[in-house]
């Protein structure tokens, strides 16, 4: 069973960080983590994703290059690092647990428990 508590979301201003954490409770450290996020009156869409203890990551282009997904196994955290925030960012952050690694990272369908979220703001 795994449980996911996120942390670490807040106000910001355009161009500045914000780190999230998602804790996990499993003895399976290897299971495949992504991170979510749903803007005010729009869809999910997917964020990043972490696989193998971190072997392999995926990102969304719109993050790419500005976001780092990152997993400290000893800890059971899956960290998402933000950086050079836009305020087209803004939304609610949810981490999640995949059954495997078939089929698109995005696929929010092969997520199987998902956290409550915490709130990221960005202003221009």
């Amino acid at each position: 069973q795994v449980e996911l508590v996120e942390s670490g979301g807040g106000s910001v201003q355009a161009g500045g960080s914000l780190r999230l954490a998602c804790k996990y409770t499993s003895t399976d450290s290897d299971r495949p983590m992504g991170w979510f996020r749903q803007p005010p009156g729009k869809e999910r869409e997917g964020v990043a994703a972490i696989y193998a203890g971190g072997g392999s990551t995926y990102y969304a282009d719109s993050v790419q290059g500005r976001f780092t997904i990152s997993q400290d196994k000893a800890k059971k955290i899956v960290y998402l690092q933000m950086n050079n925030l836009k305020p087209e960012d803004t939304a609610t952050y949810v981490c999640a647990a995949r059954w495997g690694y078939g089929g698109p990272w995005q696929d929010s369908t092969t997520y199987y428990r998902w956290g409550q979220g915490t709130q990221v703001t960005v202003s221009s």
